[in-house]
């Protein structure tokens, strides 16, 4: 059976096809909102555990660090061991990590917890799609992705909302403690009503050469890139980079002399699965600078406070909840071509006119449309995007092609946080300075809007409309 699975292709209409897809989201949705949330909690965080400016850096860092470092290798023990049991082992591994994260001490003891959240993420996240892509019948795909995608997403983007208010009513704790009963609610589930699938045809010796290069590759990226905000020349900084590069170099020739390598060179053969992958690199890297240069205009510049500036994201996370099923449904009609090359172009003109944002207008004349096109365009973009990255590669290397593009848009995100402010001449504490943030505010919008485009430009070049042809 294509892709090994352990039974009969599900329907998206039947009660099977809703199960597989809450459990997916409610563990990914776990994940994308713990990852946001716990910046609005950094302030409660800092003055219950006395913590310094590096501990709370660290509190976020230290989770997107083995996260990115480890997500590739996650992918690849699902499609070889079991893409649920793997799953099931990252949900319960990231509740017991969050339960350690809500009872924590001390800085220490918090920064320790969240290093191991990330281990649970990069189990359960490529897995959850790796189900989806493996589990549903062909022409169900694309739509059960696009629901996946607007649902689980949303979790992500309330996050900073959500977090504020649990940290007022209750306490910070509680940003981790809830994950625990979701974590229960998914492991019932899962096991009463998901499939188990694996890869049929890789049964040598695991690749473990492969896996420590393409750990250290990602881990060294991902730390170099985010010590860079603090200075792109400092010696630890070029000291992992170095590290990662040469990692990197010796993760290619693994894989490519391997007889069962962890990553197959094959896959980025295919013009479908680089393009889509190229294109996310280019789209997410801008959405990461666009999101944090807005979320800090918003506070510098137009006075909101954190829960007001995640608030006025909710109108553009409507429409991506909306609208990204129909989207998914409409690209395994007419191909995916068309909606991955205008969706970006629609958010980089709502990023244009984001750029304007300083404070002269109210929020719906000033934010509000230029929020509602952003999220127009992600909700065209997204389900397409995803199912053609999976679709493009074999059933039997799903969950090692989420991993791929997971890893992807986390480096391009992290290149652009830790880049981007310095690319537009903004240093120190010039954030907390309106005068001074406005201007690189303008530029660094402009820099995503054209980012942007470019995402759309390569999917118009490279993919095919019946890639996600059954």
């Amino acid at each position: 059976m294509t892709g090994g699975r352990e039974g009969a292709p599900v329907a998206l209409g039947t009660a099977s096809g809703r199960w597989l897809v809450a459990v997916t989201v409610l563990a990914s949705g776990m994940a994308f909102l713990d990852a946001t949330a716990v910046q609005v909690a950094l302030p409660a965080i800092g003055r219950e555990l006395d913590a310094s400016l590096s501990g709370l850096q660290w509190t976020v860092t230290g989770y997107t660090l083995t996260l990115a470092a480890l997500i590739l290798l996650g992918g690849s023990l699902g499609d070889r061991y079991g893409r649920r049991r793997i799953f099931l082992v990252g949900v319960v591994w990231f509740a017991a990590a969050s339960l350690i994260c809500g009872l924590a001490q001390s800085t220490g003891q918090l920064v320790a917890a969240r290093a191991l959240q990330g281990v649970g993420g990069a189990l359960l996240t490529p897995g959850s799609l790796a189900l989806i892509q493996s589990s549903f019948r062909p022409g169900d795909r694309a739509r059960a992705i696009g629901l996946w995608s607007s649902l689980a997403g949303i979790s992500g983007l309330v996050g900073p909302f959500l977090g504020g208010v649990l940290i007022d009513a209750v306490s910070w704790r509680l940003v981790f403690l809830i994950n625990v009963p979701i974590a229960v609610l998914v492991v019932v589930a899962a096991g009463r009503h998901v499939p188990e699938s694996r890869s049929g045809g890789r049964h040598g010796r695991f690749d473990v050469a492969g896996a420590l290069h393409g750990a250290l590759f990602l881990g060294c990226l991902t730390y170099a890139l985010i010590a860079a905000g603090e200075g792109p020349t400092r010696p630890d900084v070029l000291g992992t980079a170095a590290a990662g590069l040469a990692a990197g170099a010796a993760f290619v020739v693994r894989e490519r002399r391997a007889a069962d390598p962890m990553l197959p060179p094959r896959l980025f053969r295919d013009r479908q699965f680089t393009g889509a992958n190229l294109a996310t690199l280019a789209v997410y890297g801008a959405l990461g600078g666009s999101s944090l240069f807005l979320v800090l205009q918003l506070q510098t510049v137009l006075g909101y406070d954190a829960t007001d500036a995640g608030a006025a994201m909710l109108p553009s996370i409507l429409l991506i909840t909306l609208l990204s099923p129909r989207a998914g449904a409409v690209a395994q009609r007419i191909g995916p071509r068309l909606p991955m090359a205008v969706g970006p172009l629609v958010v980089a003109a709502g990023t244009l006119l984001l750029a304007g944002v300083d404070g002269d207008g109210p929020y719906v004349l000033e934010v509000l449309p230029g929020s509602l096109l952003q999220g127009l365009g992600m909700a065209i973009l997204v389900a397409p995007l995803t199912a053609t990255v999976l679709a493009a590669a074999p059933d039997t290397l799903a969950g090692v092609a989420s991993g791929v593009n997971n890893a992807v848009a986390r480096a391009a995100q992290l290149l652009a946080v830790a880049a981007l402010p310095v690319a537009v001449g903004l240093t120190g504490d010039d954030y907390t300075d309106p005068a001074a943030f406005t201007g690189g505010y303008r530029l660094a919008q402009v820099v995503c809007a054209v980012a942007f485009a470019v995402g759309g430009a390569v999917s118009w070049w490279t993919i095919r409309d019946d890639v996600l042809r059954a």
